[in-house]
C-alpha cells in the first residue's frame, strides 16, 4: 500500500483492521500467519497515522483470493478462468450465475459463485440509501429479470434495512448500522422473470458490520473496595478492577487497558500502587505502608480502550478505596502505675495520662481486666490517638448517685502475637482511679466529613442522606435540633428533627463553589440541655459530572485573506465539563446556508484543534458570519452552533491584512462612502427647504392677520379654499353692524313660513354677552368666543351645520339682503341631480333635494 504524507513517510505507522494481516514500515502488507481463507475476497481497512502531527488517512484494501491450478500454473485446456480467478468487471457488480459453455459449444453448464462477504461499516453518515453492490444476471441481455432479497434485514424484523432495485439490481442500505445491535446479516438474492418464474437459483449473501469505536469502557463497579496489610512488601495484592467494552473484543475497539490516574493521599510516596494494564490487578509498588498515619487509600483507575491510547481510545473512571489493616507491630506499655482522672457519666471517650497503647484493631490487642468488686462491664478501652490510651464508660451502666468513683486495676496484654522480628513484652499493669462528675456533653456527628457520591443534576427534593448526630446525654430526655452552619450555594435542607438532608436546588458541578469536584456543607447538631451544647458535622459531596454544558468555539473572531493558502484560522473549543465528557470535538460545518460548504472547509488537525480556510479561490473582503457545529464526546453527546466572524480582508506578501484591505473588509468601499455622503447632502437639503418654507408662511400669517386663524378653526363644514382679500381696505371691518337691532318689527310682520338663515330666531332670549357701545376691533375675538359658548348651551340653537347668529347686523347694512336670490321666481328648483355629483355634495343633496319645506 503505497502511502505518501508529503514529509517523506518518516515516522508514519500502519494499522490494519484485521489481525491476521500487518503492514511493514514500508508498506508492505503481509499475513501475520498460517491462515485458511474461506471465501474469494477479503476487504481490509488500512489506517496510516502520524504520532507527532496525530494525522490519519484510510484506505479500503480488496485481496482477491485465487485458485491454485494442478497443471503447473496453467490453466485447464478448453477451461476458461473461474469467476473467483476473475476481477469484476465493474465495482461492487457481482456476476453470480454465470453461464460456462463447454468446449464444444453444444451444453451449456450452469454454476454459481460464492459471493465474498459485504463489508459495512456501522454508523455511517450516509447519504441513505447507500449501494452496497450490484448484483445481476447472464440472461438479463435476453429477458426482463426481476430481482429481489429476502431474510432478517430485508423482509424480516428488522424490516427494511436492505432494500434491491428490482430492475438494475443495486442493493443499497437504508440506515446507519449498529454492530452492538446486530454484527451480521444473511440474505438471499432471487432473480425472477415478469411472470415471477425462477430464472437462477438464489444466492447467499452475507453482510458484515464492520466495527467503530463508539463505545466507551464500562466499570462493573463505580466504587471498588480493598485493603491490603500494613508494612506489606511490594508486589502484594490488593485487588482486581474490571471494566467491559461493547465494541469488537477482537479488535483494538474493544480492546482495554487500565491505568492509575491519581492516588490520594499521596504518602509516604505518589506511587504507593500499579495495576496491571491488561488485568486490571492493583498491587503494591512500594514500601512504607503503615497504618498509623495513612489508614486508608483513594485510588482514581482509567479504563481506555483501543489498547489504551490516550489520543483516539474513549474512557471511563472508577473509585478503588484501599483500606490499610492492622497489625501488631507495637507492644502495650504503662507509662505510670496509679492515674487519678475525672470523667463525666456521658459516654465520652476521655484521655487517662498514665495509659500509652497503640490504638488499632485486634492487633492493638490492649485488654484491661478490673479487679474491683464492680463488674468490668462499666468501662472499656477505645481506640487510641497518638501515644495516649482512652478509656470509656457506658452511660447504661454508670449512675452518678450509686458510684462516684471507681477502683480499677488495669492490666494491657496482646490478644495477638507481635509481628515477625519483635520481642513479645510482658504484661503491664496500673492503678486507676476514676471520679465521676455530671456534665453535659455535646452531641456529635458519629461519621464526621461524611462523603457520598451521585451524579450532577439530581433534580430538586431529592433525599441525598440523613446525617444524624449522637447525643451522649441519653437520660437526661434531651431532644436533638439540626440547622445548617455552612451552605455556600444554598443547595441542601435539613429536617430539623432527623436530620435527614434533600436538595433545594439542582447541584451544578460546573458552580464555583465546587472544588475538586466535592461540595461541602457544615450541620449543627445542638440539645436543649443546661446549659446547651452542640457539635457540627462536615457533609462532603463528590459530584460525577455528566454531559451538560455543550461546548462553545474559541476564538469568536478571526481574520483571514481574501485567496486562500496564505494563511488559515485555528479553532478549538471550550467546554465546563470534564472527561469524558469533553474532546475530543467533532468540527462541522452546517449544510444550511449552502454558501457556508461552498466558501469554507474544515480540517481536523487533532481532537481538540482543526483549521478554517477558504475553500473557493477568491472571496471579496468584508466580514461573514460563518457557522460552525462543535460536537464533544459526551454520552450522549452534545453539539452547538457557534458563530466566528470571520474578516475577510486582502493581504499583503507575508500574509498581513493591509490598511486598505481593513476599511474594505469591514463594508466601507469607496462606493459606500460615496452613497453616504451623498444621503447626508440630500438631508441637509431638504432640512434647508423645510426651514425656508416654514420662515416664508411665518412671514405670510403676519403680514396678513384673519379675524380667526385657519389653524385655530376646528369645525368640520366651513373649508378656507382661498383668501380673497384685496388689500389694505378689507382690514376695516365695520364692528357696528354686529350691534343689537333697536326693533324686531321687519321680523315679526313676515309671512308665515318664510324666514332668512342668518336672522335671528324668534323665541327664548338667550343670555348672550353684550357687547361694548363702543366697538374696538382688539375685542372682536373674545366677543365671538363667548357668542359660541353661549350658543353651545343654548337648547333652541339651530343644528350644527347651519349658520350661528351671533348678532343682528342691522337694516342699513351696505351688502343688502340675499334672501331674495333664487334660481327661479317660484322657488322650485330641481336639485336632485347633486346626488349625481358623488359623496362630497352629499350634504348639498340632502338639504336642497328634499322637496318643499313645510
Amino acid at each position: 500500500v503505497k502511502f505518501n504524507n508529503c514529509a517523506g513517510n518518516k515516522g508514519v505507522r500502519y494499522e490494519t483492521s484485521s489481525l491476521d494481516f500487518k503492514v511493514r514500515a514500508d508498506g508492505t502488507l503481509y499475513a501475520a500467519h498460517h491462515l485458511q481463507v474461506p471465501s474469494k475476497q477479503l476487504i481490509l481497512v488500512v489506517t496510516a497515522w502520524d504520532p507527532q502531527t496525530l494525522g490519519r488517512w484510510e484506505a479500503m484494501v480488496r485481496l482477491l483470493v485465487a485458485e491454485k491450478s494442478q497443471h503447473n500454473g496453467h490453466k485447464p485446456k478448453g477451461r476458461k478462468a473461474l469467476p473467483g480467478e476473475l476481477v469484476q468487471q465493474q465495482s461492487d457488480t457481482l456476476l453470480p450465475w454465470r453461464q460456462h459453455q463447454s468446449a464444444n459449444g453444444l451444453r451449456r453448464q450452469k454454476r454459481d459463485w460464492v459471493i465474498p462477504p459485504i463489508n459495512v461499516p456501522e454508523n455511517s453518515r450516509g447519504p441513505f440509501p447507500q449501494q452496497l453492490v450490484r448484483i445481476r444476471s447472464d440472461k438479463d441481455k435476453e429477458i426482463h429479470i426481476r430481482y429481489s432479497i429476502t431474510g432478517v434485514g430485508a423482509d424480516q424484523p428488522p424490516m427494511e434495512v436492505f432494500n434491491i432495485d428490482p430492475v438494475s439490481g443495486r442493493m443499497y442500505v437504508t440506515r446507519p448500522m449498529d454492530r452492538e445491535e446486530r454484527a451480521s446479516y444473511h440474505l438471499r438474492a432471487h432473480a425472477v422473470d415478469m411472470n415471477g418464474n425462477k430464472v437462477e437459483n438464489p444466492i447467499d449473501l452475507y453482510i458484515y458490520v464492520i466495527d467503530m469505536n463508539d463505545n466507551r469502557p464500562e466499570f462493573i463497579n463505580q466504587v471498588y473496595n480493598g485493603s491490603v496489610d500494613e508494612g506489606s512488601k511490594p508486589g502484594t495484592y490488593v485487588m482486581t478492577v474490571t471494566a467491559n467494552d461493547a465494541d469488537d473484543g477482537t479488535t483494538a475497539n474493544g480492546m482495554v487497558r487500565y491505568r492509575i490516574v491519581t492516588q490520594t493521599p499521596q504518602s509516604p510516596s505518589q506511587n504507593m500502587f500499579t495495576i496491571n494494564s491488561e488485568t486490571g490487578d492493583i498491587v503494591t509498588v512500594a514500601a512504607g505502608l503503615d497504618r498509623e498515619k495513612v489508614q486508608q487509600y483513594i485510588v482514581i483507575v482509567q479504563a481506555t480502550d483501543m489498547e489504551g491510547n490516550l489520543n483516539y481510545g474513549l474512557s471511563n473512571t472508577a473509585t478503588a478505596i484501599i483500606t490499610v489493616t492492622d497489625v501488631n507491630d507495637n507492644p502495650p506499655e504503662f507509662t505510670t502505675s496509679t492515674v487519678n482522672p475525672c470523667v463525666g457519666i456521658r459516654a465520652v471517650p476521655i484521655t487517662s495520662a498514665g495509659l500509652m497503647g497503640q490504638a488499632g484493631s485486634r492487633s492493638w490487642g490492649g485488654v484491661g481486666l478490673p479487679t474491683t468488686t464492680c463488674t468490668h462491664s462499666h468501662f472499656t478501652f477505645s481506640h487510641p490517638e497518638g501515644p495516649r490510651e482512652k478509656i470509656q464508660h457506658f452511660a447504661a451502666a454508670v449512675d452518678y448517685e450509686m458510684n462516684r468513683a471507681f477502683m480499677l486495676t488495669v492490666m494491657v496484654s496482646n490478644q495477638a502475637p507481635l509481628a515477625s522480628g519483635i520481642q513479645m513484652s510482658f504484661q503491664s499493669t496500673a492503678g486507676v482511679t476514676i471520679s465521676v462528675t455530671d456534665v453535659n456533653e455535646a452531641p456529635y456527628f458519629p461519621t464526621n466529613h461524611k462523603l457520598i457520591r451521585l451524579e450532577e443534576g439530581v433534580p430538586t427534593g431529592t433525599v441525598l442522606t440523613t446525617f444524624s448526630a449522637v447525643d451522649p446525654d441519653r437520660f437526661m430526655q434531651q431532644a436533638v435540633r439540626y440547622s445548617k452552619l455552612s451552605d455556600p450555594a444554598n443547595w441542601l435542607n435539613i429536617n430539623a428533627t432527623n436530620g435527614q438532608i434533600t436538595t433545594a436546588a439542582v447541584l451544578d458541578r460546573e458552580s464555583d463553589y465546587i472544588k475538586n469536584n466535592v461540595y461541602e456543607a457544615t450541620f449543627l447538631a445542638a440539645d436543649n440541655g443546661i446549659p446547651p451544647a452542640s457539635g457540627t458535622g462536615t457533609l462532603q459531596i463528590y459530584l460525577i459530572d455528566i454531559n451538560d454544558n455543550a461546548p462553545e468555539l474559541l476564538p469568536k473572531e478571526a481574520q483571514i485573506c481574501e485567496k486562500p493558502n496564505l494563511n488559515v484560522i485555528n479553532i478549538t473549543a471550550a467546554d465546563a465539563d470534564i472527561d469524558p465528557n469533553v474532546g475530543p470535538f467533532v468540527f462541522e460545518l452546517p449544510s444550511v446556508p449552502s454558501a457556508v460548504r461552498k466558501n469554507w472547509t474544515i480540517s481536523r488537525l487533532n481532537g481538540d484543534y482543526a483549521q478554517l480556510s477558504l475553500r473557493i479561490m477568491y472571496l471579496e473582503a468584508g466580514v461573514y458570519d460563518v457557522p460552525i457545529i462543535v460536537t464533544d464526546s459526551g454520552n450522549p453527546p452534545l453539539y452547538n452552533t457557534s458563530v466566528i466572524k470571520v474578516k475577510v480582508c486582502p493581504c499583503d506578501e507575508n500574509g498581513d491584512c493591509t490598511t486598505i484591505g481593513a476599511v474594505a473588509a469591514a463594508g466601507l468601499g469607496t462606493g459606500a462612502i460615496i452613497a453616504i455622503l451623498i444621503c447626508i447632502i440630500i438631508l441637509l437639503t431638504m432640512v434647508l427647504l423645510f426651514v425656508v418654507w416654514m420662515k416664508r408662511r411665518e412671514k405670510e400669517r403676519h403680514t396678513k392677520q384673519l379675524l380667526i386663524d385657519p389653524e385655530d378653526d376646528v369645525r368640520d363644514n366651513i373649508l378656507k379654499y382661498d383668501e380673497e382679500g384685496g388689500g389694505e381696505e378689507d382690514q376695516d371691518y365695520d364692528l357696528s353692524q354686529l350691534q343689537q337691532p333697536e326693533t324686531m318689527d321687519h321680523v315679526l310682520n313676515k309671512t308665515p313660513g318664510v324666514r332668512r338663515v342668518d336672522e335671528r330666531p324668534i323665541g327664548a332670549e338667550p343670555q348672550y354677552p353684550i357687547r361694548p357701545v363702543i366697538p374696538h376691533p382688539g375685542d372682536i375675538g373674545d366677543f365671538i368666543n363667548e357668542g359660541l359658548r353661549a350658543a353651545d348651551n343654548d337648547p333652541t340653537a339651530p343644528p350644527y351645520d347651519s349658520l350661528l347668529v351671533f348678532d343682528y347686523e342691522g337694516s342699513g347694512s351696505t351688502a343688502g339682503s340675499v334672501s331674495s336670490l333664487n334660481s327661479s321666481s317660484s322657488g322650485d328648483q330641481d336639485y336632485d341631480y347633486l346626488n349625481d355629483w358623488g359623496p362630497r355634495f352629499k350634504k348639498l343633496a340632502d338639504m336642497y333635494g328634499g322637496g318643499e319645506e313645510d
